[in-house]
C-alpha cells in the first residue's frame, strides 16, 4: 500500500465521441491503411530521413534569430581591430623639390633662432636641443645643419610687433549717478626711461608703427588706441585685438588705462590731444597728466562737465609676451608645409597600430610650430584651419583615429564661431580638403561592410566618429562663399550606399548564383544570397541605422532594404517562371527553402510599427512557390514515416536514461511532430484559404504518422519473446510510456497548426476538418493505449484470480486480513514495479484496470459460491474496502469517485445482497424495480394510471387508464395488450390476489378505464418495498403470453396512505403515467441471489419471475 503514496491523483480526460481516424483512412481512397505500409519511395531514397529532418533543423534553426524586430541595443560580438582602411600617397599633400625642402628647413631653423618671449612650461626653451630636433626632421648632416645655420644667422634679423587683445574688466567703480560707467580703455607702448636706454640715446628710434618716423616728428593717433565705449556697466566685455611695434622687447612696457565716458566731446577732444603728443617724452607726460587727474578727481569735488573719470591703469613688461614675426612672407603656407613635414616624421605609416594615433607630437615639435604660428601671425582660426587640413590629408595617406580628426574639427568649430572669417585663398583651400575628406569618407561608406563590420566594435565606434566628422562639414557649408560640395552631403551618402548596395549585391549574385547557369543550378546561390540579404538587414537595422539617422538624418535602413528586396525579388520571379516546369523534389525542396527566407523579408518589413509588406515587390510572391511548397510537403510526409520507421527499427525498448520512461524511438517522433509544426509555424502562409487547404493536409500526415508508429511498436513488442512468468513486462511499460508521450505530442503540435483569422473562422482556432481529425487521432491512441494496457495486465489475470481464490478458500477460523494479506502483497510488488517504469497518467490508467480485474475476479468468486456462510461474504466486504484504500493511496492513487463507480457498486450490492435475509432480497428485488422507472426511455411505451386509498373501507383503489406506443408483437404490427395489477412485495399481501384488465385487441393504444380494489391496511402500503406493480402482456390465443412491459408505483406516496383522506370513499389524486420497461441488471441480481436460497419462499418467488422471463424471451 505504501508504494502509491508518491503517486500524484491522476483523472483520465474524457474525450467526446467521435469517428475513428484509423477507421475514416481506410473509407478514403488513397489513403493508408490501418497496417503500417512503408512510405512511397521517391527522389529521396528510404535511409534519407535522418539527412532530411537534419537539414529541416538547420532551416528551422535558422528561423529562431528571425522572430521579430533585432534589439537595436544589440550586444556587438567582438572587440578585435577594425579591419585597415584603404590609403592612397597620391591623396596627400603634394612632395617638395629639394629647393623647397631647404628653404622649408631654413624657415624652421629661423624660427627657433629668432624665437622671442617667454616658454610655456610644456615647451622646450632650450635652443640646441630644438635645432638638433630639426636635424632629425629633415635628415640633414651636421656639416650641411651648420651652414644652413650660418645662412639663418646672417639674414636680416626681424622686427617684432605686440599683438594685444583686450577681453573683459569686472567690478569697476561706479562713475556715474545710476550706479554704472561707460568705461572704455586706453591703451599703448611706454618706451623706457633713459637711464635704462642711455646707449641708445643718440640712435635714431625706430618704434615701427609708422616706418621711417623720426623722433622730432609728431607721433601718429594710432599710437595710443582706444577701444569702443561700453554703456552703463561694471563688467564690460570688449574682445577687440590691437598691434603694436616694438622697439625694444626687452624693457618696453605695455600700458592700459580704463576710464569712464561722460560725453562726446571729452572723447573727441582726447584724440585731438594725442595728436599734439611729440616723441616719447612728450607721450610720457601725458600718461604723467592722466595720473594727475585721476589723482585730482578723486580728491576734489564733483568734477567739471565734459570730463572723464579715470577708472585705473596697468603696466605689462612686454618681454612676457611672445613676439610674431613680420618679415613679409606668406606664414600660412609655411606653417603648412612644417606641419606636414613634422607630421610624417612624428607618424609613419609602417608604425604599428598607426590608425589609433590621435595627433601626439613631441614637445620639440609642437613647441617649434608653436614659435612659428606666432611669429607668422596666425591666428587660432587660421591654425586650427592648418592643423584640419594637413591632418585629413595625411589621414588619407596613413590612417589616423577620427577621433582626433573630430576634435580638430570641433576646435576649428569654436575659433570659426569667433572669427569666421579667412582670405579668399585660404578658404578655398579648406573647402578642397572638405572634399577630399568627404569622397573619401563617400569612398568608404561605398564599402560599409567590408570597413564597418557589424559585428566588430571597434569598426563600428570608427564608423560613428567617421560620420560625425561628416556631419561637422554640413557645419561650415553656410559659411563658404565658394561651396566645397555640389549637393547635399546626407544626398552624397544616400547615393555612395545604394551603389555600395549595388556592388555587393552584385558581387554575392556573381559568386554564388551566377546568371549563365541553369536554373537548377543557380537555386541553391539564390538561397544563399537571400540568407545573406536577411543577415545583412538585421545588421543595417540594429546597428547601422540608428548611427546614420542621429548623425545625418539618412534612414540608411529603408533606402537599404528597398533596394536589396527590390534586387532579389526580381530574381525570384525570373526563377520561379523558369523552374515551374521542371518541378521535381530537389527543386522543390530549393524552392521552399528559398520562400522561408523571402517569407522572412516580408515579416521583418511587417514588424517595423507603420510599415506595410503590400508595397513591395515582393507582395504576392507566395503565389508561384505554392506548387513547390505542396510536393515538399508531400516529401516531408514520406520522410517523417522513414524517420520514424528507422527509428522504430534501432529501439531497444528501454528506458533512453534513468531519469526518463520512453524510449529513443519515442523521442525522436515527438521531435519529428515538434519540427513540423515549427515549421509550419514559420511557413505562416498568407493566403487563409490555401493555409486551410494546406494545414488540414498537413495535420492528417501527422496524424498518419503517428499512427505508423504505434502500429510498428506494436508489431515490434509482439515479435520480441517474453521472460519466463514476468507479470510485468518492461518493454510494454516503455511502449505505454511511448503511446502516451507521442499522444501529447501529436496534439500540442496539431494545435499549433492554427492560423491566422481568415474568412474561414477566427484566429487561432482549428478549421473543423482538422478538428475532427485531432479529435480522431486522439480517440484511436487512447484505445491504443488501452489495448498495451489491457496487454500488459493480462499477465497478471492468473495471479489475481489464484490470490482471490486463496481468500474464497480460506477458513472461517482465520483473521481477514490474514485472508487477504497474500493478494495485498502480490499488488504492493507488482505495482512498486510498475511505479517505476510508468509514467503518472499510465499508471492510473493501469491502475484502473486492475481494479477492474479485480472487481470481476471478486464478482465471479461469489457467483461461483453458493449458499455459504456470512463470513465468507464478510471476508470479501474486508478485501474490498481494504482494496479501496490501497489503490486510493491517501489521495495520491486513483480518486475515490473512480474507485466507487461500475463494478464496484454493482460488487457491492452482491455483498450487500448476500448478507440479507429472502424477504430482505425480495424487499431490494422491487425497490430496484421502483429504481428503474426513471432511467428508461419510451421504448417500451407509457402506461397512465390513477392510485387512491381509502382509509373508510380498508383497501387500495387502483384504476387503469390507458396505455400508449406499446410495442407491436404480432405479425401484423399490432398487440392484444391486457393489464396484469399485483401488489408486492408477496409476503406483505400474502391474502391479495393479482388481478387483470380485459384484453383490448389490435391495438397499441388501448384505453382500459377499469377499476381494481384491494384490501389491504395501510400500515403494510407503508412498509419498505411495498408497491403496485403493473405487468403488460400482449395476449397470444394458440401460445404463451408474450411479455410487453413493466412499471411499479411505490405506495408510500399514493393518496390516502402517507396521512387520512378526507371525504371517505372519494377518489382523490390525479393520473400518473408510467414508462414501461424490462428488469434491468440490477434487478436481476437480487433474483441470482434468491435463486441460491433453498428456502420455500425463495424458491417459490424465483419459480414465479422464471414464469415471467420465459414470456420476455419473445421480445424483439
Amino acid at each position: 500500500m505504501s508504494t502509491l503514496l508518491d503517486i500524484k491523483s491522476s483523472v483520465l480526460r474524457q474525450v467526446q465521441v467521435c469517428p475513428s481516424f484509423r477507421r475514416r483512412t481506410e473509407q478514403e481512397p488513397g489513403s493508408a491503411s490501418a497496417d503500417p505500409q512503408e512510405p512511397a519511395m521517391g527522389a529521396w531514397k528510404p535511409g534519407d530521413g535522418v539527412e532530411f529532418f537534419a537539414h529541416m533543423r538547420l532551416m528551422l534553426k535558422k528561423g529562431e534569430g528571425r522572430q521579430g524586430l533585432p534589439c537595436p541595443e544589440v550586444p556587438l560580438r567582438s572587440g578585435s581591430p577594425a579591419p585597415p582602411e584603404p590609403v592612397d600617397p597620391s591623396r596627400g599633400l603634394r612632395a617638395l623639390a629639394p629647393e623647397e625642402v631647404d628653404m622649408l628647413y631654413e624657415e624652421a631653423l629661423y624660427t627657433v633662432l629668432y624665437r622671442a618671449g617667454t616658454m610655456g612650461p610644456d615647451q622646450v626653451d632650450d635652443e640646441e636641443a630644438l635645432l638638433s630636433y630639426l636635424q632629425q626632421v629633415f635628415g640633414t648632416s651636421t656639416e650641411e645643419h651648420t651652414k644652413a645655420i650660418e645662412r639663418v644667422r646672417k639674414a636680416k634679423p626681424p622686427t617684432y610687433a605686440l599683438k594685444v587683445s583686450v577681453m573683459r574688466a569686472k567690478n569697476l567703480l561706479a562713475k556715474d549717478p545710476n550706479g554704472f560707467s561707460d568705461p572704455y580703455c586706453m591703451l599703448g607702448i611706454l618706451p623706457a626711461s633713459d637711464a635704462t636706454r642711455e646707449p641708445r640715446v643718440q640712435k635714431e628710434q625706430r618704434f615701427g608703427f609708422r616706418k621711417g618716423s623720426k623722433r622730432s616728428g609728431p607721433l601718429p593717433a594710432k599710437c595710443i588706441q582706444v577701444t569702443e565705449v561700453k554703456s552703463s556697466t561694471l563688467n564690460p566685455v570688449w574682445k577687440e585685438h590691437f598691434l603694436f611695434e616694438i622697439e625694444d622687447v626687452s624693457t618696453d612696457q605695455l600700458h592700459l588705462d580704463i576710464w569712464d565716458h561722460d560725453d562726446d566731446v571729452s572723447l573727441v577732444e582726447a584724440c585731438r590731444k594725442l595728436n599734439e603728443v611729440i616723441g616719447l617724452k612728450g607721450m610720457g607726460r601725458y600718461f604723467k597728466q592722466i595720473v594727475k587727474s585721476a589723482r585730482a578727481n578723486g580728491t576734489a569735488g564733483p568734477t567739471e562737465d565734459h570730463t572723464d573719470d579715470f577708472l585705473g591703469c596697468l603696466n605689462i613688461p612686454v618681454r612676457r609676451d611672445t613676439a610674431m614675426s613680420q618679415r613679409g612672407r606668406s606664414g600660412f603656407l609655411s606653417h603648412l608645409l612644417l606641419l606636414s613635414h613634422l607630421l610624417r616624421f612624428e607618424h609613419p605609416a609602417e608604425e604599428p597600430n598607426s590608425s589609433s594615433w590621435q595627433g601626439e607630437l613631441s614637445t620639440p615639435a609642437a613647441t617649434i610650430l608653436c614659435l612659428h604660428g606666432a611669429q607668422s601671425n596666425l591666428s587660432p582660426l587660421q591654425l586650427a584651419v592648418l592643423h584640419w587640413q594637413v591632418s585629413s590629408r595625411h589621414h588619407q595617406t596613413c590612417t589616423l583615429d577620427y577621433s582626433y580628426l573630430l576634435g580638430l574639427l570641433d576646435d576649428m568649430q569654436a575659433h570659426w564661431e569667433e572669427a569666421p572669417s579667412l582670405p579668399q585663398e585660404q578658404e578655398e583651400s579648406l573647402a578642397d580638403s572638405f572634399s577630399a575628406f568627404s569622397e573619401f569618407g563617400l569612398q568608404l561608406l561605398r564599402q560599409l561592410r567590408d570597413y564597418f563590420p557589424a559585428t566588430n566594435s571597434t569598426a563600428v565606434y570608427r564608423l560613428e566618429l567617421l560620420l560625425k566628422c561628416l556631419g561637422k562639414l554640413q557645419f561650415f557649408q553656410p559659411s563658404f562663399e565658394i561651396c566645397p560640395f555640389e549637393t547635399e552631403l546626407n544626398m552624397d551618402v544616400a547615393a555612395a550606399l545604394k551603389r555600395g548596395n549595388r556592388e555587393w549585391y552584385d558581387r554575392i549574385l556573381n559568386a554564388r548564383s551566377p546568371r549563365e547557369q541553369p536554373g537548377p543550378q543557380r537555386l541553391p546561390g539564390l538561397v544563399v544570397l537571400a540568407d545573406a540579404i536577411y543577415d545583412d538587414l538585421q545588421s543595417c537595422y540594429s546597428v547601422y541605422a540608428s548611427l546614420f539617422h542621429s548623425i545625418l538624418n539618412v534612414d540608411v535602413f529603408t533606402l537599404t532594404f528597398r533596394q536589396l528586396e527590390r534586387l532579389v525579388a526580381e530574381e525570384a520571379w525570373v526563377l520561379t517562371e523558369e523552374l515551374s516546369p521542371k518541378m521535381t523534389l530537389e527543386v522543390a525542396s530549393g524552392l521552399f527553402e528559398l520562400y522561408l527566407t523571402l517569407a522572412d523579408l516580408q515579416r521583418f518589413w511587417d514588424s517595423i510599427p507603420g510599415r506595410d509588406s503590400r508595397s513591395l515587390a515582393l507582395a504576392g510572391i507566395h503565389t508561384p512557390f505554392l506548387p513547390a511548397v505542396k510536393l515538399w510537403l508531400q516529401v516531408l510526409r514520406d520522410q517523417a514515416k522513414w524517420r520514424l520507421q528507422g527509428a522504430v527499427n534501432v529501439d531497444t525498448l528501454e528506458p533512453v536514461d534513468p531519469s526518463s520512461r520512453h524510449s529513443s524511438s519515442a523521442a525522436t517522433a515527438g521531435l519529428c511532430l515538434s519540427h513540423i509544426q515549427e515549421l509550419w509555424v514559420r511557413l505562416a502562409w498568407p493566403d487563409p484559404a490555401q493555409a486551410q487547404g494546406l494545414g488540414t493536409q498537413l495535420g492528417q500526415d501527422m496524424c498518419e504518422a503517428t499512427l505508423f508508429y504505434t502500429e510498428l511498436l506494436r508489431k515490434k513488442v509482439d515479435t520480441q519473446p517474453g521472460a519466463a512468468g514476468e507479470a510485468v513486462s518492461e518493454a510494454l511499460c516503455v511502449v505505454l510510456n511511448n503511446v502516451e508521450l507521442v499522444r501529447k505530442a501529436a496534439g500540442q503540435a496539431l494545435k499549433g497548426l492554427a492560423w491566422p483569422e481568415g474568412a474561414t473562422g477566427l484566429e487561432g482556432t482549428l478549421p473543423r476538418p482538422l478538428l475532427s481529425c485531432t479529435q480522431a487521432l486522439d480517440d484511436d491512441l487512447q484505445r491504443e493505449a488501452h489495448t498495451v494496457t489491457a496487454h500488459l495486465t493480462s499477465k497478471m489475470v492468473g495471479d489475481i484470480r489464484k490470490y482471490v481464490q486463496h481468500i474464497s478458500l480460506s477458513p472461517d477460523s482465520i483473521q481477514n486480513d490474514e485472508a487477504v494479506a497474500p493478494l495485498m502483497k502480490y499488488l504492493d510488488e507488482k505495482l512498486a514495479l510498475l511505479n517505476s517504469s510508468l509514467v503518472k497518467g499510465n499508471l492510473s490508467r493501469v491502475l484502473e484496470a486492475l481494479w477492474e480485474l479485480l472487481l470481476q475476479a471478486i464478482l465471479q468468486a461469489l457467483g461461483a459460491n453458493r449458499d455459504v456462510s456470512a463470513d465468507f461474504y464478510s471476508r470479501f466486504h474486508f478485501a474490498l474496502e481494504a482494496l479501496v484504500s490501497f489503490f486510493h493511496a491517501e489521495g495520491q492513487g486513483l480518486p475515490l469517485e473512480s474507485l466507487r463507480d461500475g463494478s464496484y457498486k454493482r460488487l457491492k450490492e452482491e455483498l450487500r445482497l448476500h448478507k440479507c435475509s429472502t424477504r430482505e432480497c425480495i424487499e431490494q428485488f422491487y425497490l430496484d424495480k421502483l429504481k428503474q422507472r426513471t432511467l428508461e426511455q419510451n421504448r417500451f411505451g407509457r402506461l397512465s394510471v390513477r392510485c387512491h386509498y381509502e382509509a373508510a373501507e380498508q383497501r387500495l383503489a387502483v384504476e387503469v387508464l390507458h396505455a400508449a406506443d406499446l410495442l407491436p408483437l404480432d405479425a401484423n404490427g399490432l398487440s392484444d395488450p391486457f393489464v396484469i395489477v399485483e401488489l408486492g412485495p408477496p409476503h406483505l399481501f400474502p391474502l391479495v390476489r393479482s388481478q387483470r384488465t380485459q384484453v383490448k385487441t389490435r391495438t397499441l393504444h388501448p384505453v382500459y378505464d377499469e377499476l381494481f380494489y384491494f384490501s389491504v391496511p395501510a400500515e403494510a402500503c407503508r412498509r419498505r418495498g411495498a408497491c403496485v406493480l403493473f405487468t403488460v402482456m400482449d395476449h397470444d390465443w394458440l401460445s404463451t403470453n408474450d411479455f410487453a412491459g413493466e412499471a411499479a408505483l411505490g405506495l408510500g406516496g399514493v393518496s390516502g396512505v402517507a396521512r387520512p383522506q378526507v371525504g371517505g370513499g372519494a377518489r382523490a389524486g390525479q393520473p400518473v403515467t408510467l414508462h414501461l420497461c424490462r428488469p434491468r441488471a440490477q434487478v436481476r441480481s437480487a433474483l441470482r441471489m434468491l435463486e441460491g436460497r433453498t428456502s420455500k419462499e425463495a424458491q417459490e418467488f424465483v419459480k414465479k419471475l422464471k414464469e415471467l422471463e420465459k414470456c420476455m424471451e419473445a421480445d424483439p
